[in-house]
């Protein structure tokens, strides 16, 4: 049977805590029963800075049930750098970890399939949404036009897919070995290679408190994955530079024609626009450059990605 961890980031997460939790205990029961994993299997709840009452709801989860164990940041890092903590302190405690986000939209039912493929030889496997139907059109449109995106720049992502996947305890060895400070995980995940799956469910509405993923942090998510994995931006750059300079050899030869040809240049707005739009282009290049230069220089500090302030486990 598979030693099984479940790994929850949570942040401010005191409204919809109590009662995911228990959803993720019940499921954890039901599977143990049914002898698909061990009895020592954990539902492990990641504290990512969290200014409410989520940490002391995540002692009294632990203290009330064996079942529950906690990991404390010592202050807020995001997302990704809390679920990366729990990969990361959990690699070497089980067979194989499932990363959930506390709200439980994604479908806990498929936990059994997953466990099933893994056990059947997968390292890695990914929950793919299979429609959007609980997203506006906005929300889906933008989503799904960013992973086509992504493609094209050259990153390979699985499509509708965010952070909900089973990784086994080798999977995460090898992801380990990845040591960026920029990080994009649904990005990274499929570089370790290994023989991977997907299985497919509905995603449900947000029962209960406020998404963590306003628009804002998503297009930061969306920018930080493009830049992470692909350096085709600054090609682009390169390319429509080159563009601009044949256009403005023609342009020139264009106005020397007409010189000679005795026709006078009307109208200062036309210089005026190409000055700004040539402008607003540099700008953008630079701004683009920058951002990637600003990633070297994160890189290069090899500041932690996280800390942990306090681990409760089956020891205290």
């Amino acid at each position: 049977m598979t030693k099984l961890y479940i790994a929850v980031p949570c942040y401010n997460e005191e409204e919809v805590l109590p009662d995911s939790s228990q959803k993720l205990l019940s499921k954890l029961n039901e599977m143990i029963a049914q002898g698909k994993i061990t009895d020592d299997s954990r539902i492990v709840l990641i504290d990512d800075g969290s200014k409410d009452k989520t940490w002391s709801i995540i002692e009294s989860l632990h203290k009330g049930n064996e079942m529950f164990q906690g990991i404390k940041l010592s202050r807020n890092r995001g997302h990704q750098n809390a679920l990366l903590c729990g990969l990361m302190t959990l690699k070497d405690k089980c067979d194989a970890v499932i990363s959930i986000d506390a709200d439980l939209q994604d479908d806990i039912n498929v936990f059994d399939e997953m466990v099933e493929k893994y056990e059947s030889g997968c390292d890695v496997v990914y929950g793919v949404r299979s429609k959007r139907e609980t997203d506006t059109f906005f929300k889906r449109f933008t989503a799904e036009a960013y992973y086509k995106i992504l493609d094209k720049l050259g990153a390979k992502i699985i499509f509708n897919h965010a952070d909900f996947r089973l990784m086994s305890a080798r999977a995460l060895e090898a992801f380990s070995q990845f040591k960026e400070v920029n990080l994009f995980l649904r990005g990274i995940v499929p570089m370790v290679g290994y023989k991977s799956d997907i299985v497919t469910y509905e995603r449900s509405e947000r029962l209960l408190g406020e998404s963590k993923y306003p628009l804002k942090k998503m297009l930061a998510l969306a920018f930080e994955g493009i830049t992470s994995l692909s350096t085709k931006p600054i090609k682009l750059i390169s390319r429509i530079g080159m563009v601009i300079f044949l256009v403005s050899i023609v342009m020139l030869i264009y106005f020397l024609v007409r010189f000679f040809m005795g026709a006078t240049v009307d109208g200062w707005a036309s210089l005026a626009v190409s000055i700004w739009a040539i402008g607003g282009l540099q700008l953008l290049a630079i701004g683009v450059i920058g951002e990637y230069i600003g990633k070297i220089y994160l890189e290069t500090k090899a500041r932690p990605r996280y800390i942990v302030e306090t681990y409760l486990d089956d020891n205290n």
